[in-house]
């Protein structure tokens, strides 16, 4: 067993099951639907299903970040049992988690000051900061210590690529990324945005594909195009999804067939309440490691 506490958000969008075989922490985030509070908790509050179908039927949603005392309650009983921790928040280019989990960690320092508390910005979300995660959690299980593995993260996190798409343009006009104009266009034109995270950790509009059979198609092309090894590449794939199931294993067969040395089958997950309160349904997000992310 390693020393210390390899640490993240709900917000990497993996299962319970997964967090708990890889032996990963992880703290919750918060949202509302119709003004009735609940945990980001994997789906054990509500449904993957039930909260997109909310959202489709008229819900209001909006989200909270963890605070700094959540923080601090969430870190102590590591540090009270000896641990030292590494917690890699979600983007700050999506949100400002990060700094409350500084403020904690801050004030953790002066009471447990033996301990070691690393806090990192990931710039990734979703099951894309779920693949950093398991990598971090691969080199923690060949031994690698706590110390090393800050540095790792720090200067490889952007190799981690995001790209993702979205047939349903409702909540990205609702919350800004999309002008009402371009939305009511694209959706007559059948418009599927294609997009990516940046080496600042935000989302960025890239492209205007028409059609969903013709985004899927590209969505694989932007995948190989990012691959130092192309059609050669071995790692893993992670792909997310809001209630599209049918449209992620679309992607996830492309890719298998086009990258036959994949490490094991392309993994599919849930995009996560607090991320899918801001994409809505109809979002699918390709995760693999890649060239650098510069731009």
């Amino acid at each position: 067993m390693s020393d210390y506490i390899l640490s993240c958000c709900s917000t990497a969008d993996l299962t319970e099951e997964h967090f708990r075989e890889r032996n990963i922490s992880y703290i919750c985030f918060h949202y509302e639907l119709d003004g009735v509070q609940y945990m980001d908790d994997l789906g054990k509050s509500m449904p993957f299903d039930k909260f997109y179908a909310a959202m489709t039927n008229g819900a209001d949603t909006k989200t909270s970040q963890i605070n700094a005392d959540e923080f601090i309650a969430y870190f102590e009983p590591f540090l009270k049992e000896g641990k030292d921790i590494l917690h890699l928040s979600l983007s700050s280019g999506i949100s400002g988690v990060v700094n409350s989990a500084m403020i904690a960690k801050n004030m953790l320092s002066e009471e447990y000051p033996e301990r070691k508390i690393y806090i990192l910005d990931s710039l990734a979300a979703s099951s894309g900061y779920g693949l950093l995660m398991d990598k971090l959690a691969d080199l923690r299980d060949d031994g690698m210590g706590i110390d090393e593995l800050y540095q790792w993260a720090e200067e490889n996190r952007l190799k981690l690529n995001h790209w993702f798409f979205s047939t349903d343009l409702t909540f990205y006009i609702k919350g800004g990324r999309v002008s009402k104009a371009s939305g009511f266009i694209g959706g007559m034109l059948n418009i599927c945005p294609l997009l990516n995270v940046d080496y600042q950790g935000k989302l960025i509009p890239r492209y205007k594909i028409r059609t969903k059979r013709k985004v899927i198609q590209t969505v694989v092309d932007k995948m190989e195009e990012c691959l130092e090894e192309g059609r050669d590449y071995s790692g893993k794939c992670y792909i997310s999804q809001s209630a599209c199931y049918e449209d992620a294993r679309a992607v996830a067969d492309l890719i298998e067939e086009r990258f036959p040395n994949l490490d094991g089958k392309v993994l599919i997950n849930s995009i996560g309440t607090t991320i899918g309160a801001h994409t809505g349904p109809g979002t699918v997000a390709v995760f693999f490691w890649g060239k650098e992310r510069v731009d």
